[in-house]
């Protein structure tokens, strides 16, 4: 397979699985599992970065208007409901921020083609997912403590095969946030993390070492970038409707497949 067709490849299982609550981080060492692994070290770090930068973007072209109000609302009076949603914003960064930084080691050290731990998560995910599609009264908006639990359940997403999306937005749901809202949140919170772990990544000069083509950065990156656009306005309409069953199905079948694949 040439390095062009890999990274669109890598680009369409991330920009679509990074707001469908399938787990992009499972389906892509699935992915690299079955395909074989076209880079490593330096190189596979770098097209990682660039994938998640297309996706970061992407919901930033989605919810430009909702990004504008929050930085908005960084710099308004306390009170205001802009700075207050602001502020559940950045609290419910915090977990997530804390376990990447104490952790990054044994993280790291479990995207190695761990399909086994991949298809376990993704069987939690399922549940989480089926759980949340039962709930019926959903009318609230986020709380502060509802930030905070949510904001743990996607520092334990970082587990390859747990959907953050699936589980930010689950968590949620079974809190009684409304399902707009809650897809809304979950989209949003996890933007100034992708873009904090890529300044640390080029900072830290993991990737500056990189030989990757650039022509196949520029195919991951618009591959990325164009289903993350599809994928997340998808993912709001599906969760209006209350389809999150579906999704858990995927997941339970996926995981099984990778468990039963790894074993066998």
């Amino acid at each position: 397979m040439s390095a062009g067709l890999y990274a669109i490849i890598l680009g369409i299982i991330q920009g679509l699985t990074e707001f469908l609550p399938v787990s992009s981080s499972g389906h892509i060492e699935i992915a690299n599992f079955i395909m074989g692994s076209q880079y490593s070290g330096e190189d596979n770090m770098l097209l990682t970065v660039i994938l998640h930068f297309a996706t970061a973007l992407s919901t930033i072209v989605v919810f430009r208007k909702d990004i504008w109000e929050i930085i908005q609302g960084i710099f308004q009076q306390k009170g205001t409901a802009e700075r207050a949603f602001a502020t559940k914003i950045i609290l419910s960064m915090i977990p997530a921020v804390f376990i990447g930084l104490v952790f990054e080691d044994v993280i790291e050290s479990l995207f190695t083609g761990n399909i086994l731990l991949v298809g376990a998560m993704l069987m939690i995910t399922a549940v989480l997912l089926y759980m949340a599609d039962k709930k019926l009264i959903n009318n609230q908006s986020v709380g502060w403590g509802q930030s905070v639990i949510i904001g743990v359940a996607q520092a334990v997403a970082i587990l390859p095969g747990i959907s953050r999306s699936g589980a930010t937005i689950a968590t949620s749901v079974l809190l009684g946030v409304d399902r707009v809202k809650a897809a809304r949140f979950s989209f949003l919170m996890v933007v100034p993390l992708i873009f904090g772990k890529m300044m640390k990544d080029l900072l830290d000069g993991d990737v500056m070492s990189s030989q990757i083509e650039v022509t196949s950065l520029v195919l991951g990156f618009v591959a990325a970038f164009i289903t993350g656009i599809l994928a997340c306005t998808w993912m709001i309409n599906l969760v209006k409707k209350s389809n999150l069953k579906y999704f858990a199905f995927y997941c339970m079948i996926i995981g099984l497949f990778a468990i039963i694949y790894t074993l066998v």
